[in-house]
């Protein structure tokens, strides 16, 4: 390695990169909370201590939502915040570290372990014990790489002949209203890094998710005279199994990228029906979420499902149509463009710090990928962590992971910006 590779490398602080992973865990920044703009004035603070120029600002809610292009939102919200720093020099980024700081909601507080999800619980030693915690893989240990990476540089005293960038988004979890808004703003780099969870594989492509809602109608009646009404649960079931249909078709000649079965799944997360217990329900409303095939236009899947459920061969449906809207988040698939160079140089950074050439993969869920990927900037996933423990109680990360992908991303900042 050159000089100042190995100066960067030798001044990353792997028991502060811990200590400060377990207190950004410890900010519960729940999607749409005070905590979320609590936290990223928190690492503005941090990456101007860094020696970055950053830029915070409070996003325009109401412009955002009616721009072209606006990728949904789920969490309620009144504010949000925008943080973007980068190091001196003249001209676009030539790199740009991205994550996000929004977590989603701990679920059943009686299934983590200790009660607490947000108390960075940490088993070993901080160099190969392992972090639990609500965001502890989906994302902060990435976020926390970033910021130690612009740690590193600050300490070890190399300039980067090249800007980096390191942006800090909210909104993830329920849609893009972070990353939408910092491209709005005119953020840019020749190309990017998010570094979300990726169990050692580099992430060149996502698919999308479309959050849809379903409601079916039925006819109420006493419980007692059930004959006289039409159960909306009963109804619902031929449209569950047009859908799974639907989602076998969908999933037919997949790319080997993805190494799944379903990497284009359909699901149900919610389906409520009736309101009292003796009267035969009279309304189903189903949410979920629709897989998007790579390269496919978001319109053309929206077609598709919409299709599948007026398709249903069913005389009450037929008189009653079933009703589809499309709240919620809206993620398009991405992908980084055939040949790009930034494969090679990711892959050839984490070779370098761990022995180990990482493979290729893609991933069956959406991201911020999609809404650089279309701005304008190449772009994909690396980052520790694996997903499965992700939006789960058992949330954990492997603090030597978060050590690997520190290194690998400092060095991969040094070659890409270039040192002077």
């Amino acid at each position: 390695m050159h000089d100042a590779e190995a100066r960067v490398l030798n001044a990353i602080d792997a028991a502060d990169t811990v200590r400060l992973l377990a207190e950004t865990v410890r900010t519960p920044s729940v999607t749409g909370t005070d905590a979320e703009s609590e936290l990223q004035h928190r690492f503005a603070g941090l990456l101007t201590e860094a020696g970055m120029d950053v830029d915070v600002w409070q996003l325009d809610l109401a412009d955002l939502t009616a721009r072209p292009g606006f990728p949904g939102s789920e969490a309620p919200r009144v504010e949000g915040y925008g943080v973007v720093a980068v190091t001196p020099g003249e001209g676009p980024p030539a790199l740009a570290l991205q994550g996000h700081v929004d977590v989603v909601p701990t679920g059943d507080l009686a299934k983590w372990a200790g009660s607490d999800p947000f108390a960075a619980r940490i088993t070993g030693d901080v160099l190969r014990g392992v972090l639990h915690g609500r965001g502890a893989c989906d994302m902060k240990a990435g976020l926390v790489a970033n910021l130690a990476v612009a740690r590193a540089l600050r300490v070890s005293g190399v300039r980067l002949a090249r800007p980096l960038a390191v942006h800090c988004v909210i909104s993830e979890e329920d849609g893009g209203l972070g990353a939408f808004a910092t491209l709005a703003r005119g953020h840019t780099a020749e190309a990017a890094v998010i570094t979300e969870p990726t169990s050692g594989t580099v992430i060149t492509a996502n698919a999308g998710a479309l959050t849809f809602r379903l409601e079916i109608a039925g006819r109420a009646a006493h419980g007692a005279t059930r004959h006289e009404g039409v159960n909306a649960v009963e109804v619902f079931w031929p449209v569950f199994e047009a859908i799974r249909r639907l989602e076998a078709g969908r999933n037919r000649d997949v790319p080997g990228l993805f190494g799944l079965a379903t990497p284009y799944p359909i699901e149900f997360g919610t389906v409520r029906a009736g309101d009292w217990a003796s009267t035969v329900p009279d309304l189903l409303i189903a949410e979920g979420r629709l897989g998007v095939r790579l390269d496919e236009d978001p319109a053309a899947a929206r077609a598709a499902f919409e299709e599948a459920v007026a398709d249903v061969a069913d005389p009450w449906l037929r008189a009653n149509p079933p009703v589809v809207t499309w709240p919620g988040g809206q993620f398009a698939s991405g992908r980084l463009p055939a040949g790009h160079a930034l494969l090679s140089e990711v892959t050839g950074a984490v070779a370098d710090t761990t022995g180990r050439r990482p493979a290729e993969s893609a991933a069956p869920y959406g991201s911020d990928l999609r809404l650089y990927a279309a701005g304008g900037i190449p772009t994909l996933h690396y980052g520790p962590g694996d997903v499965r423990f992700a939006h789960a109680p058992r949330e954990q990360v492997e603090l030597a992971e978060l050590h690997e992908v520190t290194r690998a991303l400092a060095l991969l900042a040094v070659r890409r910006c270039g040192a002077l």
